[in-house]
């Protein structure tokens, strides 16, 4: 098992969501955060005076998958965060050593 965090732009969020939804990967969990990359943040201007904003908003999902599913999801989720600018975000492929239904006390796959 392979848990998955993305953490990409807010506006593609939706993109992002419907794709896996089409494709049966339903469960996830979403939270909104802030960060930054190598770019350091960004400049904006307001009513004349120049501001460093450097921490970003983000969104980041995390989903549990099997070892089988974890290239379509990768790939599901790049190809429908892509703004093709700097910031678009970052992916993680993480081992998962054992997961655990509070309801039911399903372990491993059962209870992804």
């Amino acid at each position: 098992m392979r848990k998955i965090e993305a953490i990409f732009r807010p506006e593609r969020l939706l993109a992002v969501k419907n794709a896996l939804f089409e494709e049966g990967f339903i469960s996830l969990t979403l939270t909104e955060v802030k960060g930054r990359g190598v770019q350091g943040g960004i400049i904006e201007r307001y009513r004349g005076n120049e501001y460093l904003v450097d921490l970003l908003p983000k969104v980041k999902i995390e989903i549990v998958s099997n070892d089988s599913d974890v290239e379509k999801i990768v790939k599901l989720i790049s190809e429908n965060a892509v703004t093709g600018k700097p910031g678009d975000g970052k992916i993680f492929v993480i081992p998962v050593e054992d997961v655990i239904r509070i309801r039911t006390n399903e372990t491993g796959k059962d209870a992804i």
